[in-house]
């Protein structure tokens, strides 16, 4: 290995004897590491090419020093440390480690080779050309060049970092695990961990120091210059500095029990830490708090400086700086004079003097060019000229400062003597450290913007004193009205709007301003304001920066402040049209789709939905069905997602794109499987009607829809023959039974008598139970159709065709009769009659289809067709496939979901009869009981039913067989906890006396 240079540094590892021998007369011995002559150099080159001769420690030559002749024994015995120095120096670091490994083995451990392996900044590869006697551990590890890195002639861009890999270094090995004496795996991966743990810090720590670097250089070099020469222009605050200010003034509110507002404040600085100071900035030291910072603020003083106006004119050798205090004198170092830091204040006012000329300037003609644009909208034909009042140098005030009186020198400098002048002209261009007075307006030109600033009205005059004052002392002591057109909000109140332009260019210049300052509670009263400036104002920039403050105008909105803003971006939308909709509204949802607070998340989903209706066609199709899509599948919070479907719903009612139809049946079964039961519920009310509005007019409700979900049906039921998937199985059939009213409304509007349904004359009304309740509007027939009196035209032509005319040609009411019930019935022959959960589910969807086609449907479509299933008949109590129909879930469906529909007398009497035969061919035929009494406990949760049930029992307890007889006994067990005391006294003691006293025991 090469050396790595020259040794005009110091090595740390070398200190100890390597200092210590040239002070004790060996500073020229190569050996001990004194600068080599020619001669030396070029013998140490030699013996390094001899094998086994180490450069610096080679024997001594004759004539030299310790050198004791051919015959005079052994040769000097050359010190350990001194060796190892020499092996660091010259960069044989395996030597030098082995070196290391052999005397730790041996008990002798040598500190300078133990310090130097266990430190990591030895194996490191710095970027650039190391020194000349660069310490020889800083270029690179064993086996690598030191000097490669320069030697690429590539150096690292300022404010990159070299970092090493995680590898296994010298110093996170256990340099004894490579001896002869066992296995150390488990030691051997710690030290590695933690080597490249600390590697990890480290590089962290560097990471953070070069970020605060660059936190603190934002404000370019010029702009800082420029703040610093205009004291009147206080430099924006840096974000590192808000953020440390953040943390005292949140720890002195706490330390004083400013609870409440500490807690409001930490809201309000939602983006920080409290808890932590390193979450301020990156190696910043945390400073004092307030109190102290207070307490030690008397401890400092400020150089005092004279300050001329720069609209004076003064040259630069007529500048005086005043003698500066000697407390105010900074220490500099010994070889800094006082001299020296007087020249460099006088450079520094020169400089700071003509830095706010300069801005002096360049603001009058920012304010110069907006009128001129001013005067050009408003047509003003004749210019007013106003009056440059010339002012001596400076006014002598109290206090023995100078008054900030405006020149006209400086225009005339510019050939502008005959210049329009409206804008407010008093420019502050440099102050007094201690006094913070900004100066008023001059009056002439304070009386001409009026008339300049007036359209379509005649200038206004105003009576002038008979006086002989000179306009320069009328000025100078109007100057003392402290009025201030320097700041930016000065400015604006000095140039009052005239038009519906200038006024919403006031707006969008203020607002961002304004809203700030606003507290939270109230922000949503600015929303009128916002909305109407972003609406009418005349540039994009500003319209988008005024559209992020209304999406950004409250942290969390609650319920109310969302319904404000929506209501404000409808608003807006109507106002503005599609385009704007599209190009300005939309990416500021785009921009929070993923902020952490769920309140603008929910926002966001709401907006979608509401501006829907707004939107280019393409748009809704695409963006913002992918927009709602992505939040449903990836947002964790249950309120979003229901507002996502919410908007879906809408979405669905408003898009014509067939390509899209699968893609929402997919977001449907995605919403149907939700966990969360808000949004479950969302689904039913608004998006599945919506969807199923949309099915239905592309025609394929009957022929996709309800069919698949149908299908899913059926393969649940094959599948779960060893344990049903019941939440899935709810999942379908709730949407199925959700899909009702669509598929009614679908039977009506295709009826053979629609197009006779005309409303004239009175139209008969419908009953209040005629439909089962809504679980929303949109599952309203009435709705669905358009109105109730249309649905009750129609509902009167449905039942008369249905008793008198039949269902011929009726496309729609036959795939219902022929497809649907049919396919119905075989799936509920197929349901685990055990199971409650599920009969429950089928009773009630039975029950909703027979209650919404009507009566005379379930007696004449669907009674029957469970009847010729079931056949109950005499000659089927032997039959073992009638008792198999009877031991099936379809007994206690056909029971509680078709016969309890309607409650007249003649539908009871059939409930009654239907279990009185189910009870007796079960029991003569020896069959499970199951089906009777998932029946009885079906209808036993309805106190309704009570008497009913017990009327069929009674039957079965004077049955004249014993089998019977025995069957309602054990029914009683089913019935008797829930029933009222007043049936049990009347109906059931008689009935279990009667048992009890039974012959067939």
């Amino acid at each position: 290995m090469a050396a790595a240079g020259g040794g005009s540094s110091v090595n740390p590892f070398l200190s100890d004897s390597e200092e210590e021998e040239p002070r004790d007369g060996g500073g020229n011995d190569p050996g001990l590491g004194g600068p080599l002559s020619p001669q030396q150099h070029e013998e140490e080159e030699a013996a390094v090419e001899v094998p086994g001769v180490l450069p610096g420690l080679r024997a001594a030559a004759p004539g030299e020093a310790g050198w004791a002749g051919p015959g005079a024994g052994e040769p000097p015995r050359v010190p350990v440390d001194a060796l190892a120095a020499q092996l660091l120096r010259d960069q044989f670091l395996l030597t030098a480690l082995e070196l290391h490994t052999e005397l730790l083995e041996s008990g002798r451990e040598l500190p300078r080779l133990r310090d130097y392996f266990s430190n990591p900044g030895n194996f490191e590869r710095q970027s650039g050309t190391p020194p000349a006697g660069g310490a020889p551990g800083l270029w690179g590890a064993a086996g690598a060049a030191p000097g490669g890195a320069a030697a690429s002639g590539k150096e690292p861009g300022p404010g990159q970092l070299n970092r090493a890999g995680s590898i296994s270094t010298l110093d996170s090995l256990d340099f004894a695990r490579y001896s002869d004496d066992g296995n150390r795996e488990t030691d051997e991966r710690v030290a590695v961990l933690e080597f490249e743990l600390r590697k990890a810090k480290e590089t962290i720590q560097a990471l953070r120091a070069n970020l605060t670097q660059a936190a603190e250089n934002e404000v370019p070099l010029q702009e800082r210059k420029n703040y610093k020469s205009s004291p009147e222009i206080q430099e924006p605050i840096k974000p590192l500095e808000k953020r440390a200010l953040n943390f005292l003034v949140n720890e002195f509110l706490l330390k004083n029990s400013y609870k409440l507002t500490s807690i409001t404040f930490s809201d309000e600085s939602d983006d920080q830490d409290f808890e932590l100071w390193d979450d301020v900035g990156l190696n910043i030291p945390k400073p004092p708090d307030l109190l102290q910072l207070y307490r030690d603020f008397g401890n400092h003083q400020v150089t005092a400086r004279d300050v001329v106006d720069v609209a004076v004119g003064v040259e630069e050798d007529e500048l005086e700086v005043t003698t500066p205090t000697l407390g105010s004198v900074p220490v500099f170092g010994v070889s800094q004079s006082t001299e020296q830091f007087l020249i460099m204040q006088k450079l520094e006012d020169q400089i700071n003097t003509l830095n706010s000329e300069k801005w002096s300037l360049t603001e009058q003609i920012r304010r110069l060019e907006s009128e001129i644009d001013f005067l050009k909208n408003e047509n003003f034909a004749v210019p007013v000229v106003c009056d440059l009042v010339h002012v001596p140098p400076s006014v002598p005030e109290d206090n023995g400062s100078y008054l900030d009186i405006k020149s006209s020198d400086n225009d005339s400098k510019h050939g502008k003597t005959e210049e329009i002048s409206l804008s407010i002209s008093a420019e502050a261009d440099s102050k007094t450290p201690k006094d913070d007075t900004l100066n008023s307006l001059p009056s002439k030109e304070r009386e001409k913007l009026p008339s300049c600033a007036l359209s379509n009205k005649a200038a206004i005059h105003f009576d002038k004193p008979n006086r002989t004052l000179s306009p320069a002392f009328h000025q100078a002591l109007l100057s003392f009205c402290r009025m201030s057109a320097e700041s930016r909000l000065g400015s604006e109140v000095s140039r009052i709007a005239d038009s519906e332009k200038s006024v919403m260019l006031m707006l969008g210049r203020c607002l961002p301003h304004i809203v700030p300052n606003v507290l939270l509670a109230k922000r949503e009263e600015l929303i009128p304001l916002i909305l109407c400036t972003a609406c009418l104002h005349p540039e994009p920039k500003e319209r988008d920066q005024l559209l992020h403050i209304l999406f950004n105008l409250i942290k969390r909105p609650d319920d109310e402040q969302r319904q404000m803003i929506l209501t404000g971006c409808v608003a807006f939308a109507r106002h503005v049209g599609p385009t704007r909709v599209e190009a300005e509204l939309l990416p500021q949802c785009w921009e929070q789709i993923n902020h952490k607070y769920p309140e603008r998340r929910l926002l966001v989903a709401e907006s979608c939905g509401a501006l829907a209706p707004y939107l280019p066609k393409e748009i809704r199709s695409s963006l913002v069905l992918s927009m709602l899509q992505q939040m449903l599948m990836e947002d964790k919070a249950d309120l979003v997602r229901e507002a996502v479907i919410k908007s879906l719903g809408i979405i669905m009612g408003y898009i014509d794109d067939p390509d899209k139809y699968q893609q929402g049946f997919e977001l449907l079964l995605s919403a149907l499987g939700d966990p969360s039961e808000r949004v479950v519920s969302a689904t039913h009310q608004v998006f599945l009607p919506a969807y199923a509005a949309w099915t239905t007019e592309l025609g394929n409700l009957q022929l996709h829809l309800i069919p698949t979900l149908l299908n899913k049906i059926e393969k649940l039921l094959r599948e779960g023959e060893h344990g049903l998937d019941e939440h899935k199985l709810h999942m379908y059939l709730s949407a199925l039974q959700s899909l009702i009213p669509s598929l009614f409304s679908l039977v009506l509007q295709n009826a053979p008598f629609t197009s006779k349904a005309k409303l004239q004359g009175e139209v008969p009304p419908i009953e209040v139970t005629r439909f089962p309740r809504p679980v929303s509007p949109l599952q309203d027939v009435a709705t669905i159709i358009g109105s109730r009196e249309q649905l009750a035209v129609l509902l009167q032509l449905y039942d008369y065709q249905l008793e008198l005319e039949g269902t011929t040609g009726w496309e729609t009411l036959l795939w219902v009769v022929n497809q649907l019930l049919p396919q119905l019935i075989e799936i509920v022959g197929k349901i685990n009659v055990a199971s409650t959960a599920c009969v429950h589910e089928f009773s009630r969807f039975f029950w909703r289809l027979c209650r919404t086609f009507g009566k005379i449907f379930t007696n004449t479509k669907v009674k029957p067709q469970f009847q010729e299933i079931l056949r109950l008949s005499e000659e089927n109590i032997d039959s073992t496939a009638g008792n198999g129909v009877l031991t099936k879930a379809t007994v206690p469906i056909y029971a509680t979901g078709v016969l309890t529909c309607y409650i007249q007398e003649e539908d009871r009497k059939l409930l009654i009869g239907f279990l009185e035969d189910v009870m007796t061919m079960l029991s003569l035929s020896h069959a499970p009981l199951n089906s009777l009494k998932a029946s009885f406990v079906e209808l036993g949760a309805n106190p309704a039913y009570h008497e009913l049930l017990l009327t069929v029992l009674w039957y079965g307890v004077v049955h004249t067989s014993a089998l019977v007889r025995c069957t309602a006994a054990r029914m009683f067990e089913l019935l008797v906890k829930g029933v009222h005391e007043t049936l049990v006294a009347q109906r059931v003691v008689p009935a279990l006396i009667t048992l009890s006293s039974d012959p067939e025991i």
